[in-house]
């Protein structure tokens, strides 16, 4: 009898280091991939016009995902190192609470999650096993404890002043040795300021309150919906593809008192619509891409882009096939170009989702890519200094 509890304890022990130790990992590297395909050949002003530019990324999913932040990973699309050799400024950093089994962009019910067996798998706090409110404070707390360890590098974006002196450092250019060791801190490198989102309201579980707590553990932007309708709003993948409910107006308001950005991508076409005519401050659509040069459900149209652009907002262009429908540089610059030349190059702006379950062409060190490709397009350096991040 003993022998056959060891060996039962034996085989629990190996499943429990393949569930724990492998699971997660090989989910992740399944699901956030680069492509292989060819990439732009880059040009020397393509190089010397990005080392110039305050890059701002709208988008990415990293925290999802049980990797270190500040050390570089073979793995996904983003991490500290990798930030640092694509010259981004600022990456906002999105809370995923929710997805859907079998998730697809037509019509997802809110009946199954998950992102519950994910929580278990990456052994994080128990806490956030079986709430969403609790796994956005997780990634908070994730992010603040990067922070912590990245020595000055890495900063959090909470407030116009924390912006202001982060872009004071990352324009420090040139500065002088003593004037960038002050700024720059001990390994001379450029910091990365961190804002934190959120994917889908749904983490308020219900209640209004939780906004306080959200706010208070530095989310600055939200999305309304994800992949489902929840109690705020349709999402453009959910089943009835509703517009906002009484809740979900009261909580725009809540925001834009804040000052939070309301963020509709992922939002039903009644929900953007909606949004926009009630909106007091700008709104952004934080990754996607546009009707005119991919005619995907959730990418915007014309109207909604004029939309977006009569608040002040912007639109960020993502990198992967549903977005733009291509992974190619090329196409990338096309639907900037098309929101260029239909509203203003003053509200385009770069979306990734990174590690957000796509497949690009290339990660964030290489987004010199998109440089190079807005050149080709015939932008010129003003409009690319603009829609890399200037407008955002």
């Amino acid at each position: 009898m003993r022998k056959w509890l060891l060996g039962i304890g034996g085989v629990l022990l190996v499943a429990a280091i393949g569930f724990f130790g492998f699971l997660p990992g090989y989910v992740e590297a399944s699901m956030n991939q680069i492509d292989g395909k060819p990439r732009n050949s880059i040009t020397k002003e393509a190089i010397l016009l990005h080392s110039s530019l305050t890059i701002v990324d709208l988008h990415s999913d990293t925290l999802m995902w049980k990797r270190d932040l500040l050390e570089s990973s073979q793995r996904g699309h983003m991490d500290l190192p990798r930030l640092d050799l694509g010259n981004v400024a600022l990456q906002v950093f999105s809370s995923v609470t929710k997805t859907p089994k079998n998730q697809n962009y037509n019509a997802n019910s809110a009946d199954t999650d998950n992102i519950t067996l994910l929580a278990v798998a990456q052994l994080q706090p128990i806490r956030t096993w079986n709430s969403l409110l609790q796994r956005s404070l997780w990634h908070s707390e994730k992010l603040t404890k990067a922070v912590v360890g990245s020595e000055g590098q890495l900063r959090p974006v909470r407030s116009d002043s924390d912006l202001n002196k982060l872009v004071a450092a990352v324009e420090c250019n040139p500065c002088t040795h003593k004037r960038a060791h002050e700024i720059h801190y001990q390994n001379g490198q450029k910091p990365v300021g961190a804002m934190l989102s959120i994917e889908g309201l749904q983490n308020l579980e219900g209640k209004a309150e939780n906004l306080d707590k959200l706010y208070a553990a530095g989310f600055r932007m939200a999305g309304l919906t994800h992949f489902f309708d929840n109690e705020l709003a349709g999402s453009m993948h959910g089943i009835k593809k509703g517009g906002l409910t009484p809740f979900g107006r009261d909580i725009i308001r809540r925001m834009e008192a804040k000052g939070m950005i309301v963020d509709i991508a992922h939002c039903s076409q009644s929900c953007v619509t909606e949004v926009l005519a009630m909106a007091t401050r700008p709104v952004v659509s934080s990754h996607g891409g546009v009707q005119a040069t991919c005619k995907v459900n959730r990418n915007l149209s014309d109207d909604h882009i004029r939309g977006v652009a009569k608040t002040g907002g912007i639109i960020g262009i993502g990198y992967w096939d549903a977005a733009v429908c291509d992974t190619s540089p090329k196409a990338i610059a096309a639907a900037m170009k098309h929101v260029r030349d239909l509203v203003g190059i003053q509200h385009v702006a770069l979306g990734s989702d990174y590690d957000g379950a796509t497949t690009v062409r290339f990660d964030t060190s290489k987004l010199v890519q998109v440089t190079q490709a807005l050149m080709d397009a015939g932008f010129t350096p003003d409009e690319i200094r603009a829609a890399m991040g200037g407008n955002a």
